[in-house]
């Protein structure tokens, strides 16, 4: 299959890297031609643009920050639709609105293109090893068309719904783990400051109902002090706000999330936006008269 994808940050670009080691002719575009590069050494062709991208494929990928982003690439000037046919399919794997997703299915469905929304579980590591949870909203057929290039990049791959249900999915996704890296790193700050082990009491818990992977991972993680970022904070404060933004479109009581959402707005307040979003750690320690 010809597939484009636009888009090749820390996410985008091993996502492409193996949907083009999954045997697909990849084109790729990129706002910085260096982002380019190392797709363009492994054997990939780049484009000149999102619409000369879409022009050579039959469907195109996106994978960057935010809805205004996704809009442009697709509906702007030199976007997808500007030189995309009827019958092409394209897909957005970024965290947006679901409002928005369905917006943007619906313009382009008036250019006779099929859009999914596509968004992704896994973070860097994930996407490195093609193992991504992807939760897909949009039409049967465009889903089946899609997913030999999903199967490139996930293993857990869910048709949700129609458009804008795999944004739902997704911020219900980041209302788990979101909550889940605040909750284990009050754990473990709780345990510090009581003059306990906060090793020894993680592996206490590993052992019982307060299992979870991100007690297993970032728990452990958060004992090495290994904040290097494979998920940066301001992307989890971008993301929580997607979910306080559709709670108040439905008029949905969510108070664990919204004191959530409050704690990376904290984080990126702090100077901690950069760091991984479980340095949150240390946004505790702090509120707690401790230091980094």
């Amino acid at each position: 299959m010809k597939i484009g994808f636009i888009g090749l940050g820390i996410m985008g670009r091993p996502m492409a890297l193996n949907v083009l080691r999954g045997g697909h002719q990849l084109t790729v575009w990129a706002r910085r031609a260096e982002s380019m590069q190392p797709l363009l050494d492994a054997g990939a062709s780049g484009a000149v643009s999102p619409a000369a991208l879409a022009a050579v494929v039959d469907m195109v990928i996106s994978m960057v920050a935010d809805a205004p982003d996704v809009e442009q690439v697709m509906l702007g000037e030199q976007g997808v639709a500007s030189a995309g046919r009827a019958g092409q399919v394209a897909v957005d794997m970024s965290t947006i609105r679901p409002a928005a997703a369905r917006d943007i299915a619906a313009r382009l469905l008036d250019k006779g293109i099929d859009f999914l929304d596509a968004p992704v579980s896994g973070g860097e590591v994930g996407a490195v090893a093609g193992t991504l949870s992807i939760m897909v909203g949009g039409s049967e057929v465009a889903f089946a068309a899609a997913r030999p290039a999903f199967e490139c990049m996930g293993k857990n791959i869910v048709h949700v719904g129609d458009s804008g249900a795999g944004q739902v999915a997704k911020a219900a996704n980041q209302i788990v783990t979101g909550v889940g890296v605040l909750t284990v790193a009050e754990a473990l700050n709780f345990a510090a400051k009581s003059g306990v082990d906060p090793a020894r009491v993680r592996e206490a818990l590993l052992g019982g109902f307060a299992y979870s992977k991100i007690l297993e991972n970032h728990g452990q993680r958060m004992l090495d002090r290994n904040f290097k970022p494979g998920f940066k904070s301001w992307m989890h404060q971008k993301d929580m706000n997607i979910v306080m933004q559709s709670a108040h479109e439905l008029g949905l009581c969510l108070p664990v999330s919204a004191a959530t959402a409050q704690m990376y707005n904290a984080m990126v307040g702090s100077g901690l936006g950069e760091e991984d979003s479980i340095a949150i750690l240390k946004l505790l320690e702090r509120l707690s008269g401790g230091a980094d």
